[in-house]
């Protein structure tokens, strides 16, 4: 069952993954930090939080591609793609996977913890 306040991030940049996670924590939440889709992926179940920011570019398997398995599998969790390299194909191939934000870098800290917000609460009152 989802807990509204956990919510896992997923990004190879380090900075981005300690800043995001204390931003997370500083608003009430409960950051689960991942370096990379393996570890996310090894990470079960996956539907136990309220969303997951995602970041597009990573290592061996790209944010979208790991975005593409969780909205194809039974745990599945709203995402959020965060990216440093925005194109229109690449938006495209997000929103195709069913995001429920698209957030370029530098992130603005209000616009990202709007969107956890909206995606905790609709998770929230799609579980009751």
């Amino acid at each position: 069952m989802a807990q509204r306040d956990v919510i896992f991030v997923v990004d190879d940049d380090p900075g981005i993954l300690k800043s995001v996670g204390r931003l997370l924590a500083a608003h009430g939440y409960i950051p689960r930090l991942f370096n990379s889709a393996e570890a996310f992926q090894a990470h079960t179940p996956f539907d136990e939080g309220a969303c997951l920011i995602l970041d597009i570019q990573l290592g061996v398997v790209s944010g979208i591609e790991l975005g593409r398995a969780i909205s194809l599998s039974a745990d599945s969790i709203p995402i959020i793609f965060i990216t440093g390299n925005d194109s229109e194909p690449t938006r495209r191939r997000a929103m195709d996977v069913g995001c429920i934000a698209y957030l370029t870098k530098p992130l603005s800290a209000a616009v990202l913890v709007d969107a956890v917000t909206k995606a905790a609460r609709d998770r929230e009152e799609f579980a009751r």
